[in-house]
């Protein structure tokens, strides 16, 4: 009689994908992932912070797409990043374990947010990570946050010609922005080619993968700051989504 096939629990799954991904994750990580995936299980009954909620998939479709630019970019010591419409913290709580050397920003605009944001950082036990809170057209016009960082990051549901717009501020001259997309990552960069030129930026290269488990196509463009972007932008609240560039 052949053995019946066990599926891998949620730990191992992690541990086997980030491992393909090229990270591998300490028994610590590990915990703190657990601890985070169960802890937004649990503040999810009550802010409906994801629709994605069998542990296993919480793994691979929030954990390990958010840990997938550790496989495509060479990130150095100390960076400091910005995560735009960070929502329930991804993918800048994963780096932020993964990463523990980074210095991460999480934006948001969606106040109730800000309480589990702030529950995660703490259960967690992670350092150099601060919550803001605010619209990026705002926050990208502030001194304290325009072109501060190394990297600015954003898994926001937009199209690439609006991401550009509220991201590439955050971002200083030679910093990159990098967008988590879909399968359709080259049309949308395409369209957003005259955008990401009038706001400093510079194509470097789309990433086209699929995560370990599932066959789940995404996809990662890599934007460079080649100048600064110009003061007008990003424009007013609302504007960037309902005039794109």
């Amino acid at each position: 009689m052949s053995a019946v096939r066990q599926e891998p629990g949620v730990r191992e799954l992690l541990a086997s994908g980030s491992h393909d991904l090229g990270t591998d994750l300490s028994d610590r990580q590990l915990d703190r992932f657990e601890g985070f995936t169960a802890l937004l299980l649990e503040w999810n009954k009550r802010l409906n912070l994801t629709r994605i909620t069998e542990p296993e998939e919480i793994v691979v479709k929030h954990h390990l797409d958010s840990l997938a630019l550790l496989r495509f970019l060479q990130i150095p010591p100390d960076s400091a990043m910005i995560d735009v419409g960070t929502g329930a913290g991804f993918p800048a709580i994963p780096l932020a374990i993964a990463r523990p050397d980074l210095r991460i920003t999480m934006l948001d605009s969606v106040r109730k947010r800000l309480g589990f944001l702030e529950a995660a950082i703490s259960e967690l036990g992670l350092s150099d990570v601060e919550i803001v809170h605010g619209r990026a057209e705002d926050i990208g016009q502030d001194a304290r946050f325009r072109e501060k960082y190394d990297f600015a990051v954003a898994r926001a549901v937009a199209r690439l010609n609006v991401l550009v717009e509220l991201c590439l501020p955050f971002c200083r001259v030679g910093g990159t922005f990098v967008a988590y997309k879909g399968p359709e990552a080259a049309e949308e960069a395409r369209d957003a080619s005259g955008a990401i030129r009038i706001l400093g930026g510079r194509l470097d290269a789309i990433h086209e993968f699929e995560l370990p488990v599932g066959g789940f196509r995404r996809s990662l463009v890599v934007i460079s700051k080649v100048k600064a972007t110009p003061t007008g932008y990003p424009r007013s609240a609302g504007t960037p989504g309902r005039n794109p560039l």
